[in-house]
């Protein structure tokens, strides 16, 4: 098997886990979301990979194959983390949110193109949703189409990336195929805020700029910049005088309990109008993440939220990836987005796996037939298996 396997991303937002196992040595098929400016930041980072805007409801084996220009046979790996709201430990866990079902949607399109390999993310809280039912309903319907499935709880820190983001990760392999290994830790020292972002020049309310002000000092740093000449998206929000009163009170790491009674917010969670810490990853980086009112989002040192350009180093991508779209539109875009540097400590251990398969053996795997049998009288449902 001289080329690598090829694979197909739905849910693919701006591309972080494409771009992580692009890294790996995997090549893309293409894109799929229903989201058209997260997809329009997708091509401007993916040069030359197609996309499809699409419901994935309604997506079929016969749209993909048009649309990409390649056969069912010829997409290797179906990767994807369909939308999680549904199942986030922030707020209300609702097996029966609407969003939740483009699960189905993911499993029909595995179904019918029948991939050696999947990979599927989401948030931490789905691990232990329903007591870890949603999981094991997950494993169980996919293992019902021929594939061996298994979920882990995998931290981004130990893979190099500057946040403690935790995600489950589920590989999927055909019966009879080489099973994938969930990558160990490669970073002994975790990379730290100050190490991801002191580089970048500072800014106060609404400023914004495009050169960089100092030479990059960290491993990191240095691998980020690569080539790039010119910063883009490092804007600063625009925050109004008392909240910069406020933020001045609490030190590099510290929280709401600095601030003093007369100026105390009196608005907000417990973990808001806290500073990130400079000597530590970053916690989970969110679209809300310019908003100090919010949660653990603001500068160590500086005044400020953090910029879409700070949320896309935490998230470990380089900076000549350039998000396009509303303000408000880039920083849930990168909320959403998978580091790349995860995907590719994932990326790598699918390669291994699929490389270990001879033809034969992988021709012989996918060739075999499983028959579908919805339940009588209602859709196949994930949530059938879990509650």
């Amino acid at each position: 098997m001289n080329s690598p396997p090829r694979f197909l991303d739905l849910f693919c937002g701006i591309g972080g886990l494409s771009l992580g196992l692009q890294q790996a040595g995997l090549s893309p098929v293409g894109g799929v979301d229903v989201w058209g400016e997260a997809l329009a930041t997708f091509r401007r980072n993916h040069p030359g990979v197609k996309t499809l805007e699409a419901d994935i409801t309604r997506l079929t084996q016969a749209l993909v194959e048009a649309e990409f220009g390649a056969a069912a046979g010829d997409i290797d790996l179906v990767v994807g983390g369909p939308p999680c709201q549904g199942f986030s430990t922030v707020g209300k866990r609702d097996a029966s949110d609407p969003r939740n079902l483009l699960w189905q949607g993911f499993h029909r399109i595995v179904a019918a193109v029948r991939p050696a390999y999947i990979v599927i993310e989401n948030v931490e809280g789905l691990n232990v949703m329903q007591k870890g039912g949603v999981r094991d309903g997950i494993l169980a319907e996919f293992n019902g189409i021929g594939y061996r499935m298994k979920a882990e709880l995998l931290r981004a820190a130990d893979y190099g990336v500057p946040q403690l983001r935790k995600r489950i990760v589920f590989l999927g392999w055909l019966d009879g195929l080489a099973e994938p290994q969930f990558p160990h830790p490669t970073c002994q020292n975790y990379v730290t805020v100050a190490d991801a972002i002191f580089d970048l020049p500072s800014l106060t309310s609404r400023e914004r700029k495009t050169d960089y002000a100092v030479e990059a000092t960290t491993a990191y740093q240095k691998a980020r910049r690569g080539t790039c000449q010119v910063l883009s998206n490092h804007e600063a929000a625009n925050h109004e005088g008392g909240l910069i009163e406020v933020l001045k009170h609490i030190p590099d790491g510290g929280n709401r309990k600095s601030i003093p009674d007369s100026i105390q917010p009196k608005s907000g969670f417990h973990n808001s109008y806290a500073r990130l810490a400079s000597f530590k990853p970053a916690i989970a980086v969110t679209s809300n993440m310019r908003k100090p009112s919010s949660a653990r989002s603001t500068h160590p040192v500086q005044h400020r939220g953090l910029t879409v350009r700070e949320g896309l180093r935490l998230q470990s991508f380089d900076d000549d990836f350039v998000v396009l779209g509303s303000r408000t539109s880039q920083y849930l875009q990168v909320g959403n987005a998978v580091p790349p540097l995860l995907g590719l400590a994932i990326g790598r251990e699918v390669l291994r796996a699929f490389q270990s398969n001879s033809s034969r053996t992988l021709a012989n795997s996918r060739r075999q037939c499983v028959t579908i049998k919805p339940r009588q009288g209602k859709q196949l449902s994930l949530w059938d298996a879990a509650v």
